[in-house]
């Protein structure tokens, strides 16, 4: 008869199984809920926020399309499709870059400045609400190191660098 410590059918004992429920559920529910808030208040997916997000954080607001996708977490075709959607509203420009035109740079404009600004409020008050205000500062300490370790393990499970927790 099995004991609750020794692994089940998947390999994790109870614990672990529980523990990677939880984490499983998290990363499946917070992203929905997130776009969710989004799509309702801003008609942006997360991931056209993450987009023009990432743009912002650039001096010059320029990115290529690739080191775009390693910020925005996204493959390329993915992001192409996403930035063409972006630019049909005129939030970000596509451009040949022209120290190499083998790549494209992709531009925030100031129409898109302006809707990341009247997004980001209500964005920022849902990642509050729903993580920030569930757990104390220490345990959002801890959820900062153990994302980071985490982080970690995946950068060298992949063999790349993406900087997503620095």
């Amino acid at each position: 008869m099995a004991t609750s410590d020794a692994p089940g059918p998947g390999g994790l004992d109870s614990e672990n199984q529980q523990t990677w429920a939880a984490v499983a559920s998290l990363l499946t529910w917070l992203p929905i809920a997130l776009d969710d808030q989004l799509r309702r208040e801003s008609e942006l997916s997360h991931f056209e926020y993450t987009i023009l997000a990432a743009l912002s954080t650039i001096d010059d607001l320029t990115l290529r399309m690739s080191q775009l996708a390693v910020l925005a977490n996204g493959s390329l075709s993915r992001l192409s499709r996403a930035v063409a959607r972006l630019e049909v509203h005129g939030w970000v420009t596509r451009k040949p870059d022209p120290v190499d035109g083998r790549y494209t740079l992709a531009t925030l404009t100031d129409n898109g400045a302006t809707v990341l600004a009247a997004a980001s409020p209500g964005y920022i008050g849902a990642v509050n609400r729903l993580v920030f205000d569930a757990i104390s500062p220490a345990q959002a300490r801890q959820l900062r190191t153990i994302a980071g370790r985490v982080l970690t393990a995946i950068e060298g499970e992949l063999g790349v660098k993406r900087g997503l927790h620095r």
